[in-house]
């Protein structure tokens, strides 16, 4: 299946100059998301990649990493924005474009050496993603990959990634 043909493209979103990478046009695609899930899910078990935990970023990698886990046998674990979760967090700090921004799990959702693959929709810069592996490193896990869903390749997010195996369903 043509997964690019499912991605709208959004001009000048969120500011002129930048080209948006819709994926609520392949969301509504039940074949299509069907297909992207069950895809995703062959791509990590050939590179060997089953995880004890599945960790998906606010908020799209809980659309991937939930359906992603069930598929693989794995628990889910969402890395939510400051003050999201109720009990007690660990956290990360990381740098924006213009700030900082934070990512927090619950202390009681990972152990250590657990083995965790980091799952989103979208790698650009690799911000969000690399802060996630060092929050998860932290931890003590053992980190196996990542997954994304569309990889901005121009923008080289995967050099500041720790060295594992990364999987990109589709790449502009």
């Amino acid at each position: 299946m043509d997964l690019k043909s499912l991605i709208r493209d959004i001009p000048d979103f969120p500011k002129p100059g930048i080209l948006f990478r819709d994926i609520t046009t392949l969301l509504r695609d039940p074949e299509g998301l069907r297909y992207t899930i069950d895809f995703f899910a062959q791509q990590c078990i050939e590179k060997e990649l089953i995880p004890d935990y599945i960790v998906g970023m606010e908020s799209r990698g809980f659309i991937f990493g939930s359906p992603l886990a069930y598929k693989l046998g794995s628990g889910f674990i969402p890395a939510r924005k400051k003050g999201k979760l109720p009990g007690a967090v660990h956290s990360i700090e990381y740098e924006l474009e213009y700030g900082t921004d934070s990512l927090e799990v619950h202390q009681d959702a990972l152990h250590p050496g657990s083995r965790v693959l980091i799952v989103d929709d979208l790698i650009a810069t690799g911000g969000t993603a690399g802060a996630t592996a060092k929050l998860v490193q932290k931890i003590g896990c053992d980190l196996v990959g990542f997954g994304f869903i569309i990889e901005l390749r121009d923008l080289q997010g995967r050099k500041h990634l720790p060295d594992v195996p990364i999987i990109s369903l589709i790449e502009y």
